[in-house]
């Protein structure tokens, strides 16, 4: 398997010091079916989740274009880490049903308890805890039959549920490839630009406390738009890489999807919505369009996640113009 794109760890105490949001590295990295350990079978694995998260919505997309809905089983946490009166601690992922979204003044459906340990934790951490890591992290895919983690590290989940998907029993209508070997070249290279640029890019923007980092990241990102644009506009092409949906349009769909209704004011990323640039939005409806994608995600935990943690939990109800999201994800003909 081809390695992830990851961030530099070097002087990341001194980095984070001075105002640099830098992300950590995942520690849990088996393939499934290449370990021994975890073979490739269907109805084995299970997915823990939080819809708020971009990294947690590569996986929920793969699972669903893939046609793995019924063979992998997920949970679902709420999109507000615990507070700061939690018993345990604070800024930690929960499930838990019951809780009220400030948003919508009710709990949200989606979410769920802990079903696939046996032991109904509530908290994200105590699965890592079983296992003597002090991880935290979403995603997370987990053996039940072991009652194991395989793999918390996003990019690589993707890339084995693509894999294996076959051999963990997706629906024979999904047919689809996401990694095509005569596009590995071209889908590798987009997927380091966008990485650093835009998924990574908006967290680099949005979370660093020091103007000139997040002005370095504010204008590689509204560069890469536009080099995307750009590529898409050339020849007018339907996907990243011409007229099949890879990962490399997976990868990017999570970021812009937030872009218009969430990062243009949380990630302070205020120079344009995706609605101005027409390929792009095009581009983000004809996704949006594909089987699976509309059910693999919620604005309302989007929102919900990253305004809820902001300094005084209110969740702004916008933008209602040219209409509400996602519903504007449904017109193309916007742009």
């Amino acid at each position: 398997m081809t390695k992830s794109v990851e961030e530099s760890q070097k002087d990341i105490a001194a980095r984070r010091a001075k105002g640099e949001f830098v992300r950590g590295v995942s520690r849990f990295r088996a393939v499934l079916g290449e370990h021994l350990d975890f073979p490739a079978e269907p109805g084995r694995y299970h997915l823990f989740v939080a819809l708020n998260c971009p990294w947690c919505h590569r996986v929920t997309l793969a699972r669903n274009v893939l046609g793995l809905q019924d063979s992998i089983t997920m949970d679902v946490a709420f999109p507000g880490r615990t507070n700061d009166d939690d018993p345990v601690a604070p800024n930690l992922w929960e499930f838990n049903p019951a809780r009220v979204a400030s948003l919508t003044g009710t709990t949200l459906p989606e979410c769920t308890t802990e079903t696939a340990t046996g032991q109904v934790y509530r908290l994200a951490r105590q699965i890592y805890d079983a296992e003597g890591s002090d991880e935290a992290s979403l995603p997370i895919l987990y053996d039940k039959k072991a009652k194991r983690i395989v793999n918390n590290e996003s990019a690589e989940i993707i890339r084995m549920l693509n894999a294996q998907a076959e051999a963990l029993g997706a629906a024979e209508a999904a047919q689809l490839d996401l990694y095509p070997a005569d596009l590995s070249t071209e889908i590798d290279a987009l997927n380091e630009e966008i990485y650093v640029a835009i998924n990574n890019g908006a967290y680099k923007a949005g979370f660093s406390s020091d103007q000139a980092v997040y002005a370095a990241a504010f204008e590689a990102y509204f560069s890469m738009l536009q080099a995307l644009e750009d590529l898409l506009a050339a020849d007018d092409r339907p996907f990243l890489t011409g007229d099949r949906f890879t990962e490399a349009d997976l990868r990017l769909f999570p970021t812009l999807y937030r872009h218009d209704p969430v990062y243009y004011v949380r990630m302070k990323l205020n120079g344009a919505r995706i609605l101005d640039f027409p390929h792009l939005w095009r581009w983000l409806c004809r996704v949006y369009a594909l089987p699976g994608v509309a059910d693999s995600n919620s604005l309302t935990h989007c929102r919900q996640g990253y305004f809820g943690r902001s300094w005084n939990n209110v969740v702004p109800l916008g933008p209602f113009h040219p209409m509400p999201y996602p519903e504007a994800y449904g017109h193309p003909e916007l742009a």
